[in-house]
């Protein structure tokens, strides 16, 4: 007996010495920091998608020998239009860091937050986010677990080729996404979590995927998540597979592929430099510009079986306790700053959501009038076409979203609107713009310098990181906001009706405001916004979202 207990006492000591961990696959050694964190970077959770695996769904990763350093960030996959000459980037790319109290051994189950990073699905736009913060503020009490996945053609390509070759697959970033969260669920109590409480996060198309994968497969559930908070969640146009053949054709033909009688072979047969050559946007048939993001996940009867408005309407979900937020002026950082005209302006939101009508474009432009402010170096719609871009593509589904939980009667649903001003986005006229929240969330130092000088220590904005930070610990432990929250900050209520009817004969909406100091607290959804949303969210489903 006693060599087994000695046996069960080497094991959950260990981690805590030399930062080594056995896989069966692969053996990694990580490092500790100063923080009393330690990290492991850089490990396979797949293997490399390339060669014949190249639009194949993801594979168990390769067996290595020997003890490998897991010291530096594995690269970021291939982005649509981006250089084949960055070396950050590469074909070779399922990689996975995690991040853990030096402490913590194999027997500690501490709470999982596994935090899926956004690039509209055409970029890793947020990629290598330090977690060791986000530990130290968790007290040591929690893991934090980051990761690549294929975008663009690479993880998003769909054809009736596709369709017809054994090894390949549809939506392979989502795919990707899963393989990595089954990976957590085999691996990470060696790192002293409990894949038993693994809470999902994510940005931007980070947090469209949270939505996916709440509705993946019809809503199964498959034990891979017990939470999920998705900042700044985004509803692009869904394509199906006859509908995306285009994008195929196209690659073929740039690639010199159109020839040869295995048009999909001959793709995989091209160098990822190759490849890259020709992975640019192209427009939606009707439009007439390329869109900001051409390559999204597609309705494949599979994975994706209805629109994600349709899935979470029919109740198609997975019910668990969420975050659903977004920021006041989300479409700033995407709409051209220099559009003059509401010609312009109904182009390009045409250009992103090729299915509007003229006259949805039309009551859209009724809705949101032109009413300024005006900014130096930009054009006089530009705040019009960002308000409505806005509100079409992340406030109002993320309202909707919400709704639909509440109408099913989900327990645990919060809601919030991002709106703490930096000085200097204030005077670009960028309001608070897409994903602010993250440097609150994360802390300034940890977000590869995106975070905006009033974040940092002893500057105007770094009240709310501690704040923000609290009810985002509090969540991932507890699964509640408010359970672990900063001492006088406000309750978070969940979102609920606050009065039976208001004046229109709809019920109101309440929802977190993180504003100043002063202020940050609940607030009702306005008239103004539940009007522009209730016509945005009753054509959703119209325009592919």
């Amino acid at each position: 007996m006693l060599p087994l207990l000695l046996l069960l006492y080497y094991v959950s000591t260990v981690l805590a010495t030399d930062r080594t961990v056995h896989l069966g696959y692969a053996s990694y050694k990580g490092a500790s920091s100063s923080k009393g964190v330690s990290q492991w970077l850089g490990m396979r959770y797949a293997a490399p998608p390339t060669e014949n695996l190249r639009f194949a769904a993801p594979q168990d990763p390769p067996i290595e020998s020997g003890v490998q350093a897991a010291d530096t960030h594995g690269k970021l996959c291939l982005g649509t239009g981006d250089s084949p000459r960055n070396s950050a980037t590469s074909e070779d790319c399922l990689f996975i860091d995690v991040y853990a109290p030096t402490s913590a051994t194999s027997t500690s189950n501490l709470p999982v937050y596994f935090f899926i990073q956004g690039g509209g699905f055409n970029f890793n736009s947020n990629g290598n986010y330090d977690g060791s913060g986000l530990v130290a503020a968790s007290g040591n009490g929690i893991i934090v677990v980051t990761f690549n996945y294929r975008v663009g053609p690479y993880g998003f390509l769909a054809s009736r080729e596709i369709e017809d070759a054994p090894q390949a697959s549809f939506n392979n970033g989502l795919k990707d996404q899963r393989k990595a969260l089954e990976w957590v669920q085999k691996y990470i109590a060696q790192f002293g979590g409990d894949p038993r409480h693994v809470v999902l996060g994510g940005d931007s198309a980070g947090a469209a995927s949270i939505a996916y994968h709440l509705t993946a497969y019809g809503g199964r559930d498959d034990g891979l998540f017990v939470a999920a908070a998705a900042e700044s969640v985004s509803f692009a146009t869904i394509l199906n597979l006859s509908e995306s053949q285009y994008q195929y054709d196209n690659l073929v033909k740039i690639a010199g592929c159109k020839d040869d009688e295995n048009t999909l072979s001959c793709l995989r047969s091209k160098t990822a430099t190759e490849l890259q050559t020709y992975n640019r946007n192209i427009p939606y048939p009707g439009a007439k510009n390329p869109p900001l993001y051409m390559w999204n996940p597609v309705l494949d009867g599979d994975m994706i079986q209805n629109y994600t408005r349709a899935s979470f309407n029919n109740g198609d979900f997975i019910q668990v306790p969420v975050i659903f937020g977004d920021d006041t002026n989300a479409g700033t950082i995407f709409t051209p700053r220099g559009t003059s005209t509401l010609s312009q302006s109904k182009t390009f939101l045409h250009n992103q959501f090729p299915y509007l009508t003229a006259e949805q474009l039309e009551r859209i432009s009724q809705l949101y009038p032109n009413e300024g402010p005006d900014f130096p170096n930009a054009g006089t719609w530009w705040r019009q076409v960002s308000n409505a871009y806005g509100d079409m593509r992340y406030m109002c589904p993320t309202l909707w979203i919400s709704s639909a939980l509440l109408r099913y009667g989900v327990k645990g649903n919060w809601n919030y609107r991002y709106n703490v001003e930096d000085p200097e986005q204030m005077q670009r006229g960028l309001g608070v713009p897409h994903t602010a929240e993250l440097s609150a969330i994360w802390g300034p130092a940890n977000t590869n310098g995106a975070a905006p000088a009033s974040y940092q220590k002893g500057e105007l904005n770094d009240w709310i990181v501690p704040v923000i930070q609290s009810y985002w610990v509090s969540f991932i432990k507890t699964l509640d906001p408010n359970s672990l929250r900063a001492k006088g900050s406000p309750r978070w209520d969940e979102f609920m009706p606050i009065n039976a009817q208001n004046d229109s004969g709809s019920a109101d909406w309440s929802r977190m405001l993180f504003d100043t100091a002063k202020t940050t607290g609940m607030e009702d959804v306005g008239t103004a916004v539940r009007t522009r949303c209730q016509y945005l969210n009753s054509i959703g489903l119209a325009i592919r979202q």
